[in-house]
């Protein structure tokens, strides 16, 4: 696996939001679940179901059309990219949240990526009903299409990658079904307090992921935006179709109004990825940009 691939597979953990440009080649994509399918006639293994559906949302929401979040990824502690977050006008009924990400030159020699995601959510609800990958690796189109039936509880998956054939995939899920791109707008609604317990179904990189998490404490965090009270979540994303492969995942969340993803940790087996808030443009609000520290600390 590319460093490129390895830095937005750790980002996946992130429930959010880049894990787009992590889509392995078809034929390897194929070994593997081959392989997978071997290692589970061997030794089953299960996923642990969601004791309970996600609590209610909090009203009213914390962000607005307009919002724009800008963030740094670094993986082993070199940066690697960037990445955006956009929150879109209502469109036929739903809430866009677009995210966009680009290598920066040095991860570029490896592997250039540029590329969207775009989920629509209900409004209230924050549940997507479709959600969209357009991504260019090197010369390579890929383009991924999601179709989520929240009262049947399935996810359609229609993918394909430059001239090959289209590809589908069908998924069912728990009780709560989320796409990386939206994942983090509905965990700033959740009523966030000490030993919160979430656990929801997430699609990304053209499969099913449990996570679950705990909302461990409120935390003082510097980050290039400044100084933060924030919520630490930690928990864990698993493969639902290989629970072999999981992703250990850090959030902070800052505790105030405006609930601001500040910064999200993955671990690998070569290390640690990140994404740092270090930008925040919000209607009616004067901008906030990076302070120049240089890194977060808590």
């Amino acid at each position: 696996m590319s460093s490129m691939r390895t830095l937005l597979a750790a980002v996946l953990s992130l429930s959010t939001a880049s894990a787009w440009a992590q889509i392995p080649d078809t034929d390897a994509d194929t070994q593997e679940s081959t392989k997978a399918e071997a290692e589970t006639a061997e030794a089953p293994l299960t996923v642990e179901a969601c004791a309970s559906a996600l609590p209610s949302l909090r009203t009213p929401l914390a962000f607005m059309p307009g919002e724009v979040l800008e963030f740094d990824l670094d993986a082993m502690g070199a940066q690697a990219g960037t990445m955006t977050m956009r929150v879109h006008k209502q469109k036929d009924g739903h809430l866009p949240i677009q995210v966009e990400a680009q290598t920066n030159s040095f991860f570029s020699k490896v592997r250039r990526v540029r590329g969207s995601a775009t989920a629509y959510l209900h409004p209230r609800t924050l549940r997507p009903k479709r959600y969209i990958e357009d991504t260019m690796e090197n010369e390579q189109r890929r383009k991924v299409e999601v179709a989520f039936g929240q009262k049947e509880r399935t996810v359609k998956v229609d993918y394909q990658f430059g001239q090959r054939p289209k590809g589908q995939f069908n998924y069912t899920f728990d009780k709560d079904g989320l796409d990386v791109a939206g994942a983090i707008y509905l965990l700033r609604q959740l009523p966030l307090k000490e030993d919160l317990q979430v656990c929801f179904d997430v699609y990304g990189v053209r499969r099913m992921w449990r996570m679950q998490g705990t909302v461990v404490k409120k935390e003082t965090v510097t980050t290039p935006l400044g100084q933060f009270n924030a919520w630490h979540m930690q928990g864990v994303a698993v493969r639902l179709d290989r629970p072999k492969q999981r992703r250990e995942v850090h959030v902070w969340i800052s505790d105030d109004a405006r609930r601001l993803p500040l910064a999200a940790v993955g671990t690998i087996d070569l290390g640690a990825v990140r994404a740092t808030l270090t930008s925040v443009s919000r209607p009616g609000e004067k901008p906030q940009k990076s302070e120049g520290q240089e890194s977060m600390k808590w």
